[in-house]
């Protein structure tokens, strides 16, 4: 990169003095290092405004400001030394999931969330070591050094192994010795969510409203609903229930139990119906909204094979099922026997009429 272009990547005009370049150097940096900005070309523009301050550097501030006499003095430390950011730097943001339950999902539950974070180092802005590093002493700034040879042949100049062909050292930072990283700090945030949340709903918690146990923590959470064993929920927050009875019970007429988000409840069966509504045992269609009901569905079982005892009380049922005379009681099944009758009356007739 030539000096005139790092200047303009850093927004300033080439008479700047060394001052200005560090000042509007941290400003970038702020604004453009990857833990601050997810830009995706946050990367490749915080490589840029490194390379322009060491061109910058290498070039000479002296030179640079024009003015060699009033130049401000050269010095080791980073310009980033002292660059913050703008909130408060033990605040961080976390982005997680948070798994619930349907019946959590319904009723708004607690949960503590716990973790850790790890922030990038901001005296090295997450390098790893410090800029500007100096000259490097091996090559002393020029990048190469001159390979020994054999026999008296010419030495060959090859890249300084101390600096990469930089030409400037790079000392491990010391406050994250060249890690790039500082030690990771826990959190740990009790989180109340709200009733009726649906799976891949976004809340957001402010860690400034919760009791953290090293740091302030925001976090983004979503929500992910487990499925449900029993439970089917609808869009509109019916929650759809089907289930297995005893088909015996189901034709007498008898009381099941069934599911419900809120605990078993009993339920009368009606041989009649198939399908139960159980108002307001749903979830809410809006937050803080009323609930929506529970749609039940039963299943009729009976058995694939009878057993002998069930052979005799069915015998019995059937045999009570009729009147003194033989017929059945319940008119519709008359009914029809009669009519089967008259059929099979009428049909022999027309068969000896044919013979």
């Amino acid at each position: 990169m030539k000096t005139e272009n790092a200047f303009a990547e850093l927004g300033l005009a080439p008479s700047a003095t060394e001052i200005e370049v560090k000042a509007a150097w941290r400003r970038l940096v702020s604004q453009w290092h990857p833990d601050r900005n997810d830009h995706t070309g946050a990367v490749a523009r915080m490589q840029r405004i490194n390379d322009a301050f060491r061109v910058i550097r290498r070039s000479g501030f002296a030179a640079a400001s024009g003015d060699a006499k009033h130049a401000a003095p050269r010095t080791e430390e980073s310009p980033d030394a002292h660059a913050t950011h703008a909130a408060d730097p033990q605040r961080r943001t976390v982005s997680r999931k948070i798994k619930l339950t349907l019946e959590e999902a319904a009723a708004g539950c607690t949960k503590v969330l716990q973790g850790q974070v790890t922030d990038s180092c901001s005296t090295c802005t997450g390098l790893g070591y410090r800029l500007p590093g100096g000259t490097c002493p091996q090559c002393e700034g020029s990048g190469e050094v001159r390979q020994a040879a054999w026999f008296g042949w010419a030495q060959a100049r090859v890249p300084c192994e101390g600096c990469g062909g930089s030409g400037e050292s790079k000392p491990a930072c010391p406050d994250c010795h060249g890690t790039g990283k500082l030690a990771p700090r826990r959190y740990k945030i009790t989180v109340r969510t709200p009733l009726g949340v649906r799976d891949g709903d976004l809340l957001h918690v402010d860690g400034r409203r919760t009791r953290s146990s090293q740091i302030h923590v925001d976090l983004h959470l979503r929500v992910d609903v487990l499925k449900h064993a029993f439970f089917e929920l609808e869009p509109d927050g019916t929650i759809r229930c089907d289930m297995p009875v005893d088909g015996f019970a189901w034709i007498a007429n008898r009381s099941i139990t069934v599911p419900t988000l809120g605990g078993p409840q009993p339920l009368q069966l009606d041989r009649d119906r198939l399908s139960y509504r159980l108002k307001h045992q749903g979830l809410p269609v809006e937050r803080r909204g009323p609930r929506g009901d529970q749609l039940v569905t039963v299943r009729p079982m009976f058995p694939e094979r009878l057993s002998t005892d069930q052979d005799i009380l069915l015998d019995q049922l059937i045999a009570a099922s009729a009147g003194a005379d033989g017929q059945a009681t319940d008119e519709r099944l008359r009914a029809w026997n009669q009519a089967m009758t008259a059929w099979q009356k009428d049909r022999v007739k027309r068969d000896t009429a044919h013979r």
